[in-house]
């Protein structure tokens, strides 16, 4: 058989994804995460910069990790490989939820009576978080839309990007676990130099309490954002509070820019996919931007890294 070139090596790990333009492939899926999420978040005991509310990528799909309720426990994962979510109790008890076109209302509906019939009832706050004009889960019968192999490629995506992002062995000062941000709807990994930050501006569909728990602490974040119907997927990094000479900061690979409007170093996936190396370039590029702004930032590198 003859050899792969770069390109088609590269794309039989990075899967091809919707480029932007048109409708939000994940909108629904992005909802339904929501819904997930606010259950993690309503039973799970609070951690610093909102940790204690992410899913994490599996090996087939998202999952919530185990979550207390009183005195038992409770799993929800989303398979994408069945096209289900899951719900499973510490006794054994497993049920299964079908991912296929249909509404948010109808999908919210169904895990809320799930949990009902598993005596796991969860209250939760059914406004979604960080998206204009929301519509809350019980009314939304507007986003319906669930294209399998779509999902299918998204998850790979997510799977490879985890894999990368696991990087961090020579940085021994804070840091996060890799996790699925289901408010944005993407997979982030940051690392802290220790000091406080001074209060973060207001966001768009956050309270301010809200941002600034997350934004509490210097921080240097990177992660993978598979885009909405205005944007393609992209690589990102940033760092809070910015140093004003960010923007003007060489990093690598040559195709990464710095984007103004967004205060984001952005590395487009459709370049990356398609380079010789995909998982080289995307470490070079975690790597120089948080040179970046650990270096503008004044952060004290000798104590928060070890030697290679």
């Amino acid at each position: 058989m003859a050899a792969l070139d770069n390109t088609a090596r590269s794309e039989a790990v990075w899967p091809t994804l919707p480029g932007g333009g048109g409708a939000d492939p994940y909108a629904t899926l992005h909802l339904w995460t929501q819904v997930v999420g606010k259950i993690r978040l309503a039973v799970s005991p609070h951690m610093n910069h909102w940790w204690g509310a992410t899913l994490y990528v599996t090996a087939r799909g998202l999952t919530t990790t185990a979550m207390p309720h009183g005195h038992r426990t409770f799993q929800m994962d989303f398979d994408f490989t069945t096209h289900e979510l899951q719900i499973v109790t510490g006794e054994g008890t497993v049920r299964s939820i079908g991912l296929y076109p249909r509404s948010v209302a109808d999908f919210y509906a169904e895990v809320s009576s799930t949990l009902q019939g598993l005596d796991l009832p969860v209250k939760i706050w059914t406004r979604p978080a960080e998206i204009p004009n929301a519509i809350p889960f019980e009314d939304d019968h507007e986003h319906t839309t669930y294209d399998r192999d779509e999902v299918y490629r998204l998850w790979q995506a997510l799977v490879h990007a985890n894999r990368v992002m696991t990087f961090r062995c020579r940085f021994v000062g804070k840091a996060s676990p890799v996790h699925f941000f289901w408010g944005a709807f993407d997979l982030a990994v940051s690392r802290f130099s220790g000091r406080p930050a001074p209060p973060h501006p207001s966001m768009p569909g956050m309270a301010d309490w809200v941002t600034r728990e997350a934004y509490s602490h210097e921080v240097s974040s990177c992660g993978f954002w598979p885009g909405n119907a205005d944007y393609g997927p992209n690589f990102y990094a940033y760092v809070y509070p910015e140093p004003p000479e960010l923007g003007e900061a060489t990093v690598r690979p040559d195709v990464a820019s710095y984007h103004p409007q967004l205060g984001e170093f952005v590395l487009p996936y459709s370049r990356l996919q398609t380079a010789a190396d995909p998982d080289a370039d995307l470490l070079d590029f975690f790597q120089t931007t948080y040179d970046a702004a650990a270096d503008l930032g004044a952060w004290d590198r000798a104590a928060l890294e070890r030697a290679p």
